[in-house]
């Protein structure tokens, strides 16, 4: 009995001893095939990790300190996952003109299946016919001159609407302090959901209410650590401390708001005719169109309308 509890305590401390082991020597070979590549300058990192540790609080003045130090151009490992970081104008347009093609994907993230219409959602395509088709929609259809000299009426409204409210806040006697970071971003994100949505959602109505809270969350995500993105063998994690299931609860509640829109839109377009057409209208009007070779039905519309909140979201964060 003695000698089976001794041999018992012996095996944690054996895979303890191995695992460290293992990652030892996968860290010493990934170092050694990486020596025989012509890679970019890059700071000493950890393993599994990575450079992560060198990143701090303001992930773009670390990128600029070490940029000052390996160069306009250097590669960073966040955690598991290689990262080339460009600071200089003549990388940036060599990168993204000169040899665009070579760099035109976008690296698959964890969220992308929990929380956007990953294979629709123009931010996160993968290069392809149908992101070709999808960004044609996007140059022809939504963000024309024309379409966009047909919102001018909207943009003025908002801007006089905001100057009023600046007035009357250093008019007011009990305060003169106006914060002009979340007025001009209340302004941005208005418009925004008129010309994509039809309406602003005010957060004196409860659908307004919870549309900020549905995208307060949903950028959460979006800009938070993800442990899956950096290293893909932990994302576990993410299941055990219910991150995933966050993620699922916020798609689900942002595709029922959608929905919920696109069914104004139809039923609006039932009852009258004219007027000024916002995106959705665009998009409902593609579903019967065949010309743009792409099949359009409600989750390519969706997707395509998330951008535009997610962009105000990110004005107003």
């Amino acid at each position: 009995m003695i000698e089976w509890v001794e041999q018992s305590l012996h095996v944690p401390l054996f895979v303890s001893v191995v695992s460290i082991f293992v990652v030892i020597l996968l860290f010493k070979f990934s170092a050694r095939t990486a020596s025989k590549l012509n890679l970019p300058p890059s700071p000493s990192k950890l393993p599994i990790i990575g450079n992560l540790h060198q990143l701090g609080s303001l992930p773009h003045r670390s990128f600029r300190s070490l940029a000052k130090k390996h160069g306009p151009i250097m590669l960073l490992h966040l955690g598991q996952s290689p990262t080339l970081v460009v600071s200089s104008a003549d990388a940036a347009k060599e990168i993204l003109k000169t040899q665009d093609l070579n760099f035109s994907s976008r690296p698959r993230m964890n969220f992308e299946d929990k929380l956007v219409y990953s294979n629709m959602h123009i931010a996160f395509l993968p290069y392809g016919e149908y992101w070709r088709q999808v960004r044609k929609i996007c140059v022809l259809q939504l963000c024309t001159a024309q379409r966009v000299e047909s919102f001018k009426s909207v943009r003025e409204e908002e801007a006089n609407l905001m100057i009023n409210k600046i007035h009357q806040s250093c008019s007011s006697a009990s305060s003169s302090v106006v914060d002009l970071s979340e007025t001009i971003a209340t302004f941005t994100k208005d418009i925004a959901c008129r010309v994509a949505l039809g309406r602003k959602f005010g957060k004196d109505e409860v659908v307004g209410k919870n549309f900020e809270k549905m995208m307060s969350e949903f950028m959460y995500f979006i800009s938070g650590f993800n442990v899956g993105d950096f290293i893909p063998w932990l994302s576990w994690v993410n299941t055990m401390t219910g991150f995933d299931a966050r993620m699922v609860k916020n798609f689900k509640e942002l595709d029922n708001f959608f929905d919920s829109v696109i069914e104004e839109h139809i039923e609006a377009k039932k009852r009258s005719k004219g007027g000024v057409e916002d995106f959705v209208d665009v998009l409902l009007n593609m579903e019967k169109d065949s010309s743009t070779g792409v099949t359009f039905g409600k989750p390519n519309i969706k997707a395509m309308i998330m951008r535009d909140p997610i962009r105000s979201s990110q004005t107003t964060n």
